[in-house]
């Protein structure tokens, strides 16, 4: 089994509220880590923030207790001065991970932020050009690759980064934002290298659309994701579900 952090990806939430419920599922499903999708409402930030870092941070961290760790992932919502001007606030709160703080073409804003923070700075879902890697690798640009098994082109390229992290001393976790075969895959790849992180990424969101791909269906349970034992994924894909989804088809005239 892989332990795993809870993502969460709510934006539009108070903090009395996203402290309760990671709290809550500290309690019932084990996390011991959780990962929050906040920032300050730059104008590089993607998504607005309905509550910003600063006053979310400070109830998370007072709900979950000081045993918990907490990563935080800000979609690249900041310049490299910028992002290092959040060390006093990540710090506080005792932040561990601190995801993808530049925009992911801003190598070199991410390598400064890096070299700045004694805390682990980690960014690669949205990359899925190999020599961007090596440059990534290359440059040490962060200090833990994520790869995102889909967005790079499946699970050989996938492991082709890992091994790249590998490589440069770097520990690898796959991105994994919602609970699709995007998890089950990433759950495989951790299972399967040597460099894989404390945790895997594991969404506390439900993702209506995501439900009935496949069984049997990942838990978390006391924290932990067991790697399902079946052929090949492990899991049965369900073909109505197949059948009934919307996709698009390319042919050659």
């Amino acid at each position: 089994a892989v332990p795993a952090y809870g993502s969460s990806m709510r934006r539009d939430i108070t903090p009395k509220e996203e402290a309760e419920r990671l709290a809550r599922l500290r309690d019932t499903k084990g996390f011991r880590a959780f990962k929050l999708h906040t920032g300050h409402n730059t104008p590089l930030a993607i998504t607005p923030q309905l509550v910003e870092m600063d006053e979310m941070l400070p109830a998370v961290r007072k709900a979950v207790g000081d045993e918990i760790d907490l990563l935080v992932d800000v979609n690249g919502c900041y310049t490299a001065q910028e992002a290092i001007a959040q060390a006093g606030l990540l710090g506080d709160h005792r932040v561990c991970l601190f995801e993808e703080p530049c925009p992911n073409w801003e190598l070199e804003w991410t390598a400064e932020v890096a070299a700045a923070y004694e805390i682990v700075v980690s960014g690669g879902e949205q990359d899925y050009d190999l020599k961007q890697w090596q440059r990534m690798v290359a440059m040490h640009c962060v200090d833990l690759a994520q790869p995102d098994v889909c967005y790079i082109g499946g699970l050989t390229r996938a492991l082709k980064a890992a091994r790249m992290a590998e490589a440069a001393g770097m520990a690898c976790i796959p991105h994994s934002a919602n609970v699709s075969m995007v998890t089950l895959f990433a759950l495989h790849l951790m299972a399967a290298i040597p460099n894989a992180g404390p945790w895997m990424e594991f969404s506390i969101e439900d993702s209506a659309w995501a439900k009935g791909i496949y069984s049997p269906v990942l838990e978390v349970v006391d924290g932990l994701v067991a790697l399902p034992q079946g052929p090949g994924w492990g899991v049965e894909v369900n073909t109505e579900w197949l059948a009934g989804a919307v996709r698009q088809v390319s042919e050659l005239a």
